[in-house]
């Protein structure tokens, strides 16, 4: 049997003030910016993408951090390192709420284990590039 992954990618985007951008999903609380890639679509393409859609940020790629697996759901994440250029905060259906955070408050707010283990290797340059699984 062939086993088929969804591959998505994400990024930490870090300002001036080496603060970091979430989002608030309606269902899955604050989290990092990022989704599915698209057919025809790179996995650079897609990230940005998908935090201009859900953040309305533009930004710049600075460097691939990683990847990380969750096994059971099938996924594949490809994470970046990316920096504002452009854009004002915007909310829909999959951001209820966009803002940037001290890494601290970031770490406080996303409730997601998962999600905070991504963001801290995201931010560890000493161990990318990294590979991690969730079961």
């Amino acid at each position: 049997m062939v086993r088929q992954f969804s591959i998505t990618s994400g990024a930490v985007v870090v300002n001036s003030q080496n603060q970091i951008l979430l989002k608030k999903d309606p269902k899955r609380g604050w989290e990092l910016p990022g989704g599915l890639v698209e057919t025809n679509e790179t996995i650079k393409e897609t990230v940005i993408r998908e935090v201009k859609e859900e953040t309305g940020i533009n930004i710049e790629l600075l460097k691939f951090c990683g990847v990380s697996q969750e096994v059971e759901k099938g996924i594949c994440n490809m994470w970046w390192i990316g920096t504002p250029i452009s854009g004002e905060f915007q909310t829909g259906l999959e951001s209820l709420e966009v803002s940037f955070f001290d890494i601290d408050d970031a770490l406080q707010l996303i409730k997601n284990e998962d999600f905070k283990q991504e963001l801290l290797h995201c931010l560890n340059e000493k161990a990318e590039p990294f590979f991690i699984y969730f079961q």
